[in-house]
């Protein structure tokens, strides 16, 4: 069963955060499980933006959690956004 993981965070400094990733996706080059990755800015929330992972399943994306590289950038990204985040965890149950 795939699975989605959704993270909303608040930040002012985005560019902080897009560094935070270029160095994630080079850190985990052949290790990641991802599938598939959108980063959105919320057109109508200022400095609010939205990261929708695909996996092919819960143990895959715990896999991916499990990454060093995957704790480092939670770190980072805590410490430039305005507040904590909020997840979403999302068993996929039909795609079209």
């Amino acid at each position: 069963m795939g699975f989605i993981q959704v993270l909303e965070f608040t930040t002012s400094n985005y560019d902080e955060v897009d560094k935070l990733h270029e160095k994630w996706l080079a850190d985990t080059e052949g290790e990641r499980t991802v599938l598939s990755e959108r980063i959105c800015k919320d057109h109508d929330k200022p400095d609010t933006y939205v990261i929708i992972v695909e996996f092919a399943s819960y143990d895959e994306a715990m896999k991916n959690n499990e990454l060093p590289a995957t704790a480092r950038i939670a770190e980072g990204m805590a410490a430039v956004s305005d507040g904590p985040p909020a997840f979403r965890n999302l068993d996929v149950i039909r795609s079209d």
